[in-house]
């Protein structure tokens, strides 16, 4: 049996999938969590063969998550199923270390033979999504820029940013206006868009 978490953090989702999914013979769903930080206290508990995880997540995102479990060394591979069919999150994914991603209007059986794919240790990535990926453009922001960007982008104040992240209000209105620059944006509510949109974010 292929031992199965779901992460998800909207109810019908996560309810479908793993109805779905105990459909299959050698598909054994385990767990359920509704954002991030959870999944990953299940996963240390739990040591899944195969976590399903969306991006966008309360707490910690999907890819995050996936960082976080390579870095502990589990033997848990992460499938990203997901509605954000953008080049950039499939970069940052397959950075993390994921070994799936799909988007979440492919049918159940190609869900099913992607974990059986990931499982036996190959890769997983919906076709339209791996041609994107070679075609995109590279994500140029530096990681504090991002998540300064991203910060902006929920309407933080540059002084409440510099709180949050522990710099100073200079030094967060230094990484934004590079993030500016990099984007060729008219201010950071722009920036934040761009950067959002191509899945830098």
């Amino acid at each position: 049996m292929i031992r199965i978490l779901i992460a998800e953090d909207q109810a019908l989702v996560l309810g479908a999938l793993a109805a779905l999914l105990r459909l299959e013979p050698d598909l054994d769903v385990v767990a359920t969590a509704g954002n991030g930080r959870d999944a990953h206290e299940l996963c240390k508990e739990l040591a899944p063969d195969i976590v399903l995880t969306d991006i966008e997540m309360p707490h910690m995102t999907g890819l995050e998550l996936a960082a976080a479990l390579a870095e502990l060394g589990l033997p848990t591979r992460v499938i990203i199923v997901t509605t954000f069919a953008r080049s950039g999150y499939l970069r940052r994914a397959l950075a993390a270390g994921v070994r799936g991603y799909l988007l979440k209007d492919a049918p159940a059986d190609t869900l099913a033979a992607a974990i059986r794919t990931v499982h036996g240790g190959g890769r997983a990535v919906a076709p339209e999504l791996a041609l994107e990926g070679w075609s995109g453009g590279q994500d140029p922001l530096s990681e504090r820029e991002r998540q300064v960007l991203r910060l902006a982008g929920e309407g933080r104040s540059s002084a409440e940013i510099a709180r949050q992240v522990h710099l100073s209000e200079g030094t967060v209105r230094n990484y934004l206006s590079e993030a500016i620059s990099k984007l060729n944006a008219g201010n950071r509510v722009e920036a934040f868009r761009l950067a959002r949109d191509a899945g830098w974010l």
